[in-house]
């Protein structure tokens, strides 16, 4: 496993990055995960219907590949993309989501912060507020995209969309939560229990 720790990113590109990656990786290759932050910006998954977009105003709206419906990324907000080869692991995708609200969950968890997932809509919830979304893409047996979880940001662009579909879905963060961290600090805590979950490769990877 590569974790690569990217900064703050652009969408678009590191999107691009991802699709590249998971078109070209040669078989045995090392899975990857990319952590990252992005400048403001609304991403509509596939099935994205168009009214969940309220009033984007200046902030970039972008149509990508990754499931789900119209969600907000910006500075302050954990972004993990997980670029796996799922057959080499023998994952299915509701298992790899299930494994990724866990691994929120129990890094929650350590706050003292009490959190659950949602059979019909994908991410985590504190009290019925989301704090973390989820998002996924599976190509040739790969997957790319992943999670973001909100740390300490300006959560007023959410009031601009209907958050993943769902409309007057309160939305927090963890310094709403009263917790004092940064992104590196987060990551720190998400990255060790994410990488735990996941089933060993069944290949080892191919070293170039």
């Amino acid at each position: 496993m590569t974790i690569r720790h990217l900064g703050r990113s652009d969408y678009h590109a590191t999107w691009a990055a991802m699709r590249d990656h998971t078109e070209n990786a040669p078989p045995g290759a090392a899975d990857e995960i990319w952590v990252t932050e992005h400048p403001p910006v609304f991403t509509l998954g596939r099935n994205a219907r168009p009214e969940h977009l309220l009033a984007p105003g200046d902030i970039p709206v972008i149509a990508s590949d990754r499931g789900g419906q119209v969600t907000y990324h910006g500075p302050g907000q954990l972004i993990v993309y997980l670029l796996l080869d799922l057959r080499r692991r023998g994952l299915g995708v509701r298992e790899l989501v299930t494994l990724m609200e866990q691994a929120l969950i129990d890094t929650l968890a350590h706050w003292d912060i009490t959190a659950h997932a949602r059979p019909d809509a994908p991410g985590v919830y504190v009290d019925g507020a989301k704090i973390a979304s989820l998002g996924l893409r599976i190509r040739r047996g790969r997957s790319y995209h992943g999670l973001a979880l909100n740390v300490d940001m300006d959560l007023e662009p959410f009031s601009r969309i209907n958050p993943c579909g769902h409309a007057g879905l309160p939305v927090t963060q963890l310094r709403d939560l009263g917790i004092d961290t940064d992104l590196p600090g987060a990551a720190r805590l998400l990255l060790p229990r994410l990488t735990r979950r996941l089933p060993p490769a069944t290949v080892p990877p191919r070293h170039i």
